[in-house]
């Protein structure tokens, strides 16, 4: 093989320039940009900085009647200085330090704020969660299975929550640990966790949060949270869980992610147990020790540490990609839509609108509030607010 054959075959390092980050951190703190909005903007209209021009005028087409809040360049500026302030860096989707595995996820953020090693995000992880008031005998299994983890050689992914969440974190600080946050960087739930967060971030693990600096969370921040810990690891086990409980919501993400899901029987008079014996009931893996996860885990080892092929920057194209759809195309399109989700590639195919058209059709519906989107590449209508 030449040296000409080397060079072609190594990644290309995407890396933000200052400019580009505070753009792009501009448009996702800006109305109705989402992770899938944001790709699709990025993609229509070749550079953050472009689309933040166009948000209006895609806005109005879409049928929105109401004023754009872009966000505003120095509040952007403030933010960035405050989380280098924290300790803290603003990753961008594609860049070298951005966590390979939720970098594959579908409704991966473009930007992710990260304290710590980020290492440790190249790493096997499996993820622990489980019951905030936890029982000693849960929170003494929840130490041996992080233990067990370590050993082999796992990151253990949670959510710094009380119980459970916690009791995995401190087993594994010295194997490797990450804590996912509900709010901003600097703001830790519960408080009294403090001190364990930073014992992850100075040792060998890092926090991550999708939220802004200063995001103070609130309940419906905590499923989004739940997404990320499910997106980064190969796994995720349940350690009692009523059945109304944010870790059965983890483990639903985790299946819908492909991830493998694991739950640890309990009493069924003991209602933390609920939760983690339904799993057991449809399908989840029974656990009772590491080995266990560790076994079930071993085929997927090879997919751990994502290669070059693994690697999908978020680039910004040179030109915009399609002409918008003239306003027949628009309404054919919305004909077709309802509350239920709808896949994208059947309207393509039903309508034979270029498909560059259908996106961007559906990109203007989005940035108006008009539509929900759904994984699968599906889209459905809101109701019309009066």
């Amino acid at each position: 093989m030449t040296v000409a054959d080397k060079q072609a075959k190594k990644p290309v390092r995407f890396v933000l320039s200052d400019k580009q980050r505070l753009a792009w951190l501009r448009l996702y703190r800006s109305d109705s940009v989402g992770p899938a909005t944001f790709r699709d903007l990025i993609a229509h209209c070749g550079s953050a900085e472009l689309a933040l021009e166009m948000l209006p005028e895609l806005s109005a087409r879409g049928g929105n009647l109401k004023s754009v809040r872009i966000a505003d360049p120095d509040d952007a500026e403030r933010e960035l200085e405050a989380i280098a302030g924290h300790g803290a860096r603003l990753v961008g989707l594609g860049e070298p330090d951005y966590p390979p595995m939720l970098r594959l996820t579908e409704q991966a953020p473009p930007l992710v704020t990260i304290k710590g090693d980020p290492q440790v995000f190249a790493r096997n992880a499996a993820a622990i969660v489980g019951a905030r008031n936890a029982s000693m005998s849960g929170i003494r299994l929840t130490h041996q299975l992080a233990r067990g983890l370590g050993e082999a050689g796992y990151v253990v992914a949670s959510g710094l929550a009380r119980g459970i969440d916690r009791a995995a974190h401190e087993a594994a600080l010295d194997s490797g640990t990450v804590a996912v946050l509900a709010g901003g960087i600097n703001r830790i739930y519960p408080p009294e966790n403090a001190e364990l967060l930073a014992a992850i971030e100075n040792g060998v693990g890092a926090s991550i949060t999708e939220m802004p600096f200063g995001w103070e969370p609130r309940a419906r921040d905590f499923p989004r949270r739940n997404r990320i810990i499910a997106a980064l690891s190969f796994g995720l086990i349940v350690v009692e869980a009523a059945m109304r409980s944010g870790s059965l919501i983890s483990a639903r993400l985790a299946n819908e992610l492909g991830r493998l899901v694991f739950a640890v029987p309990g009493s069924p008079l003991d209602p933390r147990s609920e939760g983690a014996n339904s799993l057991l009931k449809n399908g989840a893996i029974v656990t009772t020790s590491a080995d266990d996860v560790i076994s079930a885990l071993a085929p997927l080892d090879q997919r751990a540490s994502p290669g070059p092929k693994a690697q999908m920057p978020l680039f910004e194209p040179e030109e915009p990609l399609s002409l918008p759809p003239d306003e027949d195309q628009r309404a054919q399109i919305v004909s077709l839509l309802g509350p239920s989700p709808v896949d994208l590639d059947n309207i393509i195919a039903h309508t034979g609108i270029p498909p560059a058209k259908v996106f961007l059709s559906i990109l203007e519906l989005d940035l108006a509030g008009r539509i929900e989107r759904h994984s699968g590449n599906r889209v459905s209508l809101l109701p019309a607010i009066a």
